[in-house]
């Protein structure tokens, strides 16, 4: 809800010349922060449930935890890049 209140509000802006890209890259990048956040925070949430449900294979799931984590930030990195790249 947020998020659409923020991209109503950015409306005028858009309507400026050239006042507009800026304020755009700010929230995409804000939205792949957010979403990198909310998964990978998912997954520690659910290794760790896992971790405490059977501790013999915590090992494994500590590995895949990380793999995935560390596949998300690099998605979220590229696209901030993305964003970035996309103003100048």
């Amino acid at each position: 809800m947020a998020l659409a209140i923020v991209l109503m509000t950015g409306m005028p802006v858009l309507a400026q010349d050239g006042g507009g890209s800026l304020n755009l890259a700010s929230v995409g990048a804000g939205v792949v922060i957010i979403g990198a956040g909310l998964g990978i925070g998912r997954i520690g949430a659910s290794a760790v449930e896992s971790m405490a449900r059977q501790p013999e294979v915590a090992g494994n799931v500590q590995t895949a935890m990380i793999i995935s984590a560390a596949l998300i930030e690099g998605a979220a990195f590229f696209a901030l890049i993305i964003c970035i790249m996309s103003v100048g």
